[in-house]
């Protein structure tokens, strides 16, 4: 049973039901917008609605169409009245958890397993381990070893760095959040993706910045638009996932890089290119190399403004807390600085087995890459014989599918998923103003058995959120 939470007045809850049609079928609109509203999660669960007397005088119906309203409500599990608390707001069958057997799969997270070959790696890495306390225990820059084998790849695929280029981080979000603690201030301007990473988001408002948005789909980014918000809004900065796109899976064209770079150095916009997903290619037919070889061919005394950051948490093992960030001299030197307050340096172990890591990883994602080509077409699979009404994409790379719903209802079926048992992030959790409730990130990295029995269950909370919004009926029952 719904937690007791806020009450809603009657003139509230009407600003949101709007204008009802003639009394014989107001109860039945009413009831259905109410519905929505609590589906969507746009009234909580747990709010007391107005008493019946309350709501009838301030939307000018009969006391009769109200009682009916609420009494359609608590038939389809949309209301639970309480002696002594009122009417509370409610998702049809919340108790249905113990009913659910067996384990289900967690689709909020895209965390694949550890990549094949990593645990000899390891192995190897510590029986020929130095003598561990020669190493510095405070190391705001990284491992020199592990910086050079992190600048030879960025120059190997075609973008020229040296060591003094790389500072290496405790992981790919501690390498978001330094990042945006050194470039933001408050009531700056940050420029993100709409959908995007939602830490991300999370790390530069708390920084300070007011945010911005652009559009990107499965199909890619709006570029006009993208390159109008950043001539008109001159953001300080400007965060991107070119490749593999989180959570759309979208590839940036090699020609849209270079037309974004040359915006963003006119507006004076540090470019931030999150490529934690390079690596994740599963049959994508071109590599254009790192994003910031088309600003560097621009660059002039003060650099290219393109900061790049990467990770091995999602190529290779979660665990591994391994992040950098490359940028020109000037701007490392900052990042140094600023890092103390957050914390004093990547541990000297996991820098030692990363540098192996780095070196070897062309061969490691090879395993990486059959597994998730293997998962990707068993999720579709899944998707599209269970949910053939729903638009299943099929991404090119990255670890989830970006699904678009047939209705607006992904917070509603995410609330029914949590209480059945399982995890699942709604759409509008990967936007900075609430939007996207048609969408859902579905990550395929579970094992296989699992995504289908997870794909299994939210079919059947999708089939619930159907049945629980029935067709108006032509009259209103007959008070007695």
């Amino acid at each position: 049973m719904a937690a007791l939470g806020a009450r809603m007045s009657a003139r509230a809850l009407l600003s949101m039901t709007g204008d009802l049609g003639v009394e014989r079928v107001a109860y039945t609109e009413l009831a259905g917008r109410i519905r929505v509203l609590i589906a969507d999660g746009r009234i909580a669960v747990g709010t007391r609605l107005p008493s019946e007397r309350e709501l009838a005088v301030v939307a000018g119906r009969s006391r009769t169409t109200i009682v009916a309203t609420y009494q359609a409500l608590r038939d389809s599990g949309h209301l639970v009245s309480r002696r002594g608390s009122g009417s509370l707001a409610s998702l049809p069958h919340l108790a249905d958890v113990s009913k659910r057997p067996g384990r289900v799969v967690d689709f909020a997270g895209s965390v694949p397993p550890p990549v094949d070959g990593l645990r000899e790696l390891i192995a190897e890495t510590t029986a020929d381990l130095p003598d561990i306390t020669t190493f510095p225990g405070f190391d705001l820059l990284g491992n020199d070893a592990l910086r050079e084998a992190i600048a030879d790849r960025y120059t190997t695929r075609g973008l020229p760095t040296s060591p003094d280029q790389i500072i290496v981080t405790t992981g790919g979000q501690h390498a978001i959040a330094l990042t945006a603690q050194t470039l933001i201030h408050r009531s700056d301007t940050a420029l993100v993706e709409s959908p995007t990473y939602p830490h991300a988001y999370e790390a530069f408002q708390r920084a300070g910045a007011r945010m911005v948005a652009t559009p990107v789909t499965t199909d890619g980014w709006d570029i006009p638009h993208l390159l109008a918000t950043i001539q008109h809004t001159r953001p300080t900065a400007a965060y991107l996932i070119p490749d593999f796109h989180n959570p759309t899976g979208a590839s940036m064209d090699p020609q849209d890089r270079i037309r974004v770079a040359r915006a963003a150095r006119a507006a004076g916009t540090a470019l931030v290119i999150d490529e934690a997903p390079v690596d994740l290619n599963i049959d994508r037919p071109w590599d254009d190399g790192p994003f910031a070889r088309h600003a560097a061919r621009d660059a002039g005394p003060d650099g290219s403004g393109v900061i790049t950051l990467g990770s091995l948490s999602k190529s290779v093992w979660s665990g591994l807390r391994i992040g950098w960030i490359r940028a020109d001299e000037a701007v490392i030197r900052r990042l140094v600085q600023a890092r103390p307050a957050g914390d004093l340096g990547t541990p000297p172990i996991e820098q030692l087995i990363g540098e192996r890591v780095v070196r070897r990883l062309d061969d490691l994602v090879i395993g990486r890459r059959k597994f998730l080509r293997e998962h990707r077409a068993v999720l579709t699979e899944s998707l599209n014989r269970r949910l053939p009404q729903w638009t299943t994409p099929w991404p090119a790379g990255g670890l989830s599918m970006w699904v678009q719903l047939n209705r607006p209802a992904s917070s509603a079926l995410a609330s029914i998923c949590r209480a059945r048992g399982m995890s699942l992030i709604a759409g509008p959790k990967f936007s900075i103003d609430g939007s996207l409730e048609r969408y859902l990130r579905l990550p395929f990295t579970s094992p296989i058995a699992d995504l289908d029995a997870g794909v299994q269950l939210i079919a059947d909370a999708w089939e619930q959120l159907d049945v629980d919004a029935p067709a108006p009926r032509d009259h209103a029952p007959t008070a007695t």
